[in-house]
């Protein structure tokens, strides 16, 4: 008899193809990518990335990052994730979610949520090392 390695931890979360993707990809405006996919992470990413990147706003891009991050929990949740475990940065529709985080992380930073920085920073470092790297490494 054989027993599961109760040590190992949850199996990677890999989320399904991002409805946005391929409109972004494209070179769609990211606003109207929103209106026509409110559900995407990567969409809201890409805002928050670009309202942070032109400094135009860092509350804005504060909010962009937050409806990202929310959105990337749902998707998470029901793709069988329990709240923690590996979210790899090799796994391309993974990527709005840790873009989300990120500039969550990042965005926190700029408005003075020191807190939330850190305990996005470390989520993010958690859920996928590499993803941390490229993005805030």
């Amino acid at each position: 008899m054989s027993f599961p390695d109760l040590m190992s931890g949850p199996p990677p979360t890999r989320l399904p193809e991002d409805p946005a993707a391929a409109a972004l990809a494209a070179g769609d405006e990211p606003r109207a990518v929103v209106r026509q996919h409110p559900e995407s992470p990567l969409a809201w990413a890409v805002l928050a990335e670009q309202a942070l990147a032109d400094g135009s706003d860092d509350v804005v891009g504060y909010a962009f990052a937050r409806v990202g991050y929310h959105r990337s929990l749902d998707q998470l949740r029901r793709n069988g994730w329990k709240g923690h475990g590996p979210v790899p940065w090799d796994h391309v529709p993974n990527r709005g979610f840790l873009r989300a985080l990120a500039a969550l992380t990042k965005a926190a930073g700029a408005i003075g949520e020191t807190a939330e920085e850190q305990r996005c920073g470390e989520f993010l470092r958690d859920s996928s090392p590499e993803g941390y790297d490229a993005l805030l490494g």
